[in-house]
């Protein structure tokens, strides 16, 4: 990998990190709806130039209830459910949960039918995740209700769910303009419910900053900089992401909101990484004509096209 590869990698992974520290601190002042709103009104404001040079959205003429359905899958849900569970649960144990999407999708993938064999460490990485959750959710443990822990489980599922649709429906649509579409629609969505929610007043400076940060960096800054790690590195590389974003959670929920970081929660990283990492290994065959893609020259418009761009924002 080049070292730009690897700065990208880095960078993304830490600015996809951030959103967890970052809705912490703006739902201590505002509504999970006007986080959720704010967000995604700025960041699809901010992709709306670089949607438009990719098509705008006449590359989504006959695909609407799919991009609809994915909307809902992956942003509308998961992030106003990621919000409101943030209002009792700590920033750190958001960011483990959500790292259980590749379990999640192991689980979706057999209930919808999906029969097609699983390797045994696929398996073992899905009961290793599993018992890396049971340890973080033990007693005391979440610093939160169980249906704030339910919330971002909840938002894992839709998560695992979002990319099913996208490999079934999406596959032609150009990841720009798809997801500062499905930006749009969230924004839309909730925009009634902050004219009769409020707030009526301006936000402290940290929530005001803390909203900024989401919209224009964890979400507008993070997308391009990931289509960009695509095109530099691959897409079966560019997943390390994945990876990076609970430890950079955890990090930051200890120096900037002193969250406590015990053994158990190192020992609940520890597991749900490697389980995830083992239960979304996929066939030797698949990983070689990966290595295949990935040597194969990209330019940003061969990656706005592939099931390649399907992601996990947070």
């Amino acid at each position: 990998m080049s070292r730009r590869g690897w700065i990208l990698l880095v960078a993304v992974g830490i600015i996809w990190g951030v959103p967890y520290l970052l809705i912490k601190i703006a739902v201590t002042d505002v509504t999970p709806v006007m986080v959720v709103f704010v967000r995604t009104a700025l960041g699809a404001l901010l992709l709306l130039p670089f949607a438009l040079r990719g098509g705008g959205l006449r590359v989504l003429r006959g695909h609407w209830p799919a991009v609809l359905a994915f909307a809902v899958l992956e942003i509308v849900l998961p992030w106003i459910l990621l919000s409101n569970a943030e209002r009792t649960l700590s920033s750190s144990t958001t960011g483990l949960l959500v790292a259980t999407v590749p379990i999640a999708a192991v689980i979706l993938g057999r209930l919808v039918g999906d029969r097609r064999p699983v390797a045994l460490v696929r398996w073992v990485g899905l009961l290793v995740g599993l018992g890396g959750v049971a340890l973080l959710l033990g007693p005391g443990a979440a610093g939160g209700d169980p249906w704030a822990v339910a919330q971002v489980l909840l938002a894992a599922l839709g998560y695992a769910a979002a990319p099913i649709i996208a490999d079934r429906a999406l596959r032609d649509v150009p990841a720009i303009p798809l997801t500062a579409t499905c930006l749009g629609i969230t924004a839309l969505v909730y925009a009634p419910v902050v004219l009769v929610t409020g707030p009526h007043a301006w936000p402290p400076v940290d929530a005001v900053l803390a909203l900024a940060g989401l919209g224009a960096l964890c979400t507008a800054l993070a997308f391009v900089l990931f289509f960009r790690l695509i095109v530099e590195v691959g897409a079966a590389r560019s997943t390390l992401v994945a990876y990076l974003n609970p430890v950079v959670a955890v990090a930051l929920g200890a120096l900037v909101l002193d969250e406590t970081i015990t053994i158990t929660v190192l020992a609940a990283t520890a597991l749900i990484l490697v389980g995830s990492a083992a239960a979304s290994r996929r066939p030797r065959d698949a990983d070689d004509a990966g290595q295949d893609a990935d040597h194969a020259p990209q330019t940003v418009e061969d990656v706005a096209a592939g099931d390649e761009v399907r992601v996990t924002p947070t």
